[in-house]
């Protein structure tokens, strides 16, 4: 089996998962998820591997992460792990579907572009000290 290489994005982080045969190590930005911090980021992106169960402790994956901050990244990361599962084991797409939509399908929300007079916020206007 060659390596599989999947995708996800939330907000602006991307993150790409790369899965392989091996001996169950995962691995993000070359950091061994055990150790990965902050907690409830490495919780969120085991989610699917525990969903998954013991049919994946035959792969290696290794996640790497670029841009937005860390729940953009954890999402993103999460996202790609279980695409990947599902390239390599079909039959965990209904069970992951039934789990949580989130696990297969991107979220496509983004930060609304800041308008002109609304110092700094995307919809709130200077006040009129008037009437």
């Amino acid at each position: 089996m060659k390596s599989i290489v999947e995708s996800g994005k939330r907000k602006s982080a991307i993150a790409r998962a790369s899965i392989k045969k091996g001996t169950g190590k995962i691995k993000i930005n070359k950091i061994d998820i055990s150790i990965y911090e902050p907690e409830i980021a490495r919780l969120k992106i085991q989610e699917p591997l525990i969903v998954a169960g013991k049919s994946i402790d035959k792969y290696d994956i290794s996640v790497t992460m670029n841009g937005g901050g860390i729940a953009g990244q954890t999402a993103a990361a999460r996202l790609a792990i279980a695409r990947g599962l599902v390239e390599v084991e079909p039959k965990l797409k209904e069970v992951f579907l039934e789990y949580d939509r989130q696990l297969l399908v991107a979220d496509i929300r983004r930060k609304e572009s800041s308008k002109p007079n609304c110092h700094g916020h995307a919809r709130s206007k200077r006040q009129k000290s008037y009437r």
